[in-house]
């Protein structure tokens, strides 16, 4: 028997954008603090992650620039739009993005921003090292080719 997903679990922003701009190292899984009318919002799919960034401030890991459409219903209870909010990590993998950031040049990137099984709000986070313009038209000329590849295949 088919197991059925949970109607909880569900994507609600993707940074497409940044599998093209950068070389993602490595993943991991944050949680982040929010309000309730961000919750609410986000519940809508009105959120976009697209310019944003992670960042080490202070001992503590902050998404930066991440959009959250304001809820009208929420009057003048709202929430900022564009404030930083604060992810969740643990002490270890904190330090080891300070370390990889501060140390070796690279960026943390939201790549998702979903709700799990249990209706909680989960940001996969991409360690990245940026990607030049050759690099791109390189993985741009694969992604054609792959693309021509798989035709072919079909036709013959």
């Amino acid at each position: 028997m088919a197991q059925k997903s949970d109607p909880n679990s569900r994507l609600i922003a993707e940074n497409r954008r940044a599998r093209f701009d950068y070389h993602i190292e490595d993943d991991l899984e944050a949680g982040i603090v929010l309000t309730g009318s961000e919750v609410k919002a986000l519940r809508t799919g009105q959120s976009n992650i697209a310019d944003s960034y992670a960042s080490v401030e202070g001992g503590e890991l902050w998404l930066i620039n991440g959009y959250i459409a304001a809820l009208k219903q929420a009057g003048v209870f709202g929430h900022e739009e564009r404030r930083k909010r604060k992810l969740l990590v643990n002490r270890r993998e904190l330090a080891r993005l300070w370390n990889a950031t501060q140390r070796e040049g690279m960026t943390v990137v939201p790549l998702t921003m979903y709700f799990n099984d249990k209706g909680r709000v989960k940001l996969k986070l991409g360690i990245a090292k940026g990607k030049k313009a050759a690099d791109k038209r390189e993985t741009e000329a694969k992604r054609d080719w792959q693309r021509q590849k798989a035709r072919l295949l079909k036709q013959g």
